[in-house]
């Protein structure tokens, strides 16, 4: 067979399989489910694809994949691979194309690959001098969000850009932290964008005439409105349905806000951080009416009960500590990673969303983020290491490892088709996780 490896500026053919179709059954199974869970699936988006930061309802659960059971010894059947610039923005997949947002010289730029075959489709650069103040790496951090044809990010230094999913054509372009006044963060901008009706809301974190929150207009950039004054976060927001309304749930610096996706209106808040040298990671999770809170330095884990008009703290504890790993709820237990990947002990953690009872404990691990489907969940460690268990309350049962890339895996990975995308410093790699 031969064999591809697809670099920036030109590949050489390799095995390339298509995805696979899907049932229409199914589709339409899916799109029940998710109705009546109340979470936003992205009506342009056919089952296999990763649209933006953990998925298509931000939850790191990707319905209707189907993993291998186990994998040979040697580990999944690479794909394709392509060289890299700096960042840790990890993939969105749609339509069939891959978008990695990176680095390179000093443009923030978006590149395209075939999701199948991994053949550079374009890039779009926008230029950049962002300088880093506390990492070394100067490249976006964001996940780029994949909307009806369009492709939305925001880079390390606030600039937002829109361009054409097939063409790579710029669309429109905001610079944020210079228009709305955004005090220096600890690694830059870093919370994905999220499209909510007709606009794309973002954790700005402008500190000055009530831009902590800010949407825009999907196809010209405009302001739409403006909300808070808070400092942004690393974490993404969610959009839900709560008591029939939409609302948009925000983790900011030092709060969790619930806001009126259509006005910007302010429905509820209660305080979720700590000042001093720390951040927000972790994206909200709703089960339910209840939702989970994470992060570490101190913080730990809540749970509250959410409204529309409230956010109601059922419990705080750290039975949960994670850095920046989004956890996942599954059959009323969490799945997520306790600890840090800058120091400290890290393991693997199951517990009981209500009563907090640990069901067990996996520990020793790298830190890692997380990704559940057809009822094993992918355990992606920073160190290049992949790890598949069952996702099963009960006991901790590993089924496979594999080594993936050397080096620092930070990226947050994407589950499209059956193919896992996972990126380090300098290499965005594509394995198959389906046979």
């Amino acid at each position: 067979m031969n064999k591809m490896i697809c670099i920036e500026r030109g590949f050489v053919p390799q095995e390339s399989m298509m995805p696979g179709h899907h049932n229409v059954r199914v589709t339409l199974f899916l799109t029940v489910v998710t109705w009546l869970s109340g979470l936003l699936v992205d009506s342009n988006s056919f089952g296999g694809d990763w649209p933006n930061i953990l998925g298509p309802q931000r939850n790191a659960i990707a319905v209707g994949e189907k993993l291998a059971d186990n994998w040979p010894a040697d580990g999944p059947r690479s794909v394709w691979e392509a060289k890299v610039g700096s960042g840790f923005a990890g993939v969105a997949v749609a339509d069939g194309i891959a978008i990695l947002f990176h680095r390179l010289d000093d443009k923030d730029t978006f590149s395209a690959y075939d999701a199948a075959s991994g053949k550079p489709l374009w890039s779009q650069g926008f230029a950049t001098d962002f300088q880093p103040s506390i990492v070394d790496d100067d490249g976006p951090r964001a996940v780029p969000t994949i909307h009806k044809g369009r492709v939305y990010g925001l880079a390390a230094a606030g600039g937002l850009y829109c361009v054409d999913l097939k063409t790579g054509k710029p669309v429109w372009q905001r610079q944020t932290q210079k228009e709305f006044h955004v005090p220096a963060a600890y690694f830059g901008a870093g919370s994905a964008p999220l499209v909510e009706g007709k606009a794309l809301i973002v954790n700005v974190g402008g500190d000055k005439d009530g831009a902590g929150i800010v949407a825009f207009d999907l196809d010209t950039g405009k302001t739409a409105w403006k909300a808070t004054s808070e400092q942004a976060s690393y974490s993404a927001p969610l959009a839900v349905t709560l008591d029939g309304n939409r609302v948009v749930l925000c983790v900011t610096r030092l709060n969790l806000v619930s806001l009126d996706p259509a006005t910007g209106k302010e429905l509820a808040r209660t305080p979720f951080g700590q000042r001093g040298p720390t951040v927000n990671g972790a994206t909200p999770v709703l089960a339910g009416n209840r939702l989970l809170l994470t992060a570490s330095y101190g913080i730990g884990a809540e749970l509250l009960d959410a409204g529309r008009n409230k956010l109601d703290v059922v419990w705080k504890d750290e039975v949960l500590s994670s850095q920046y790993t989004t956890p996942i709820v599954h059959e009323g237990a969490v799945f997520g990673i306790d600890g840090r990947q800058d120091g400290g002990p890290i393991s693997l953690k199951c517990f009981d969303l209500e009563s907090r009872k640990v069901h067990w404990t996996k520990p020793g691990l790298a830190y890692a983020t997380l990704i559940a489907a057809d009822g094993k969940l992918l355990v992606i460690h920073t160190n290049g290491t992949l790890r598949l268990a069952e996702l099963n309350k009960s006991a901790y049962r590993e089924l496979g490892t594999a080594e993936l890339l050397r080096g620092t895996t930070r990226a947050l990975p994407a589950l499209a088709n059956g193919r896992l995308y996972v990126r380090n410093e300098s290499t965005l790699k594509c394995v198959e996780l389906n046979e």
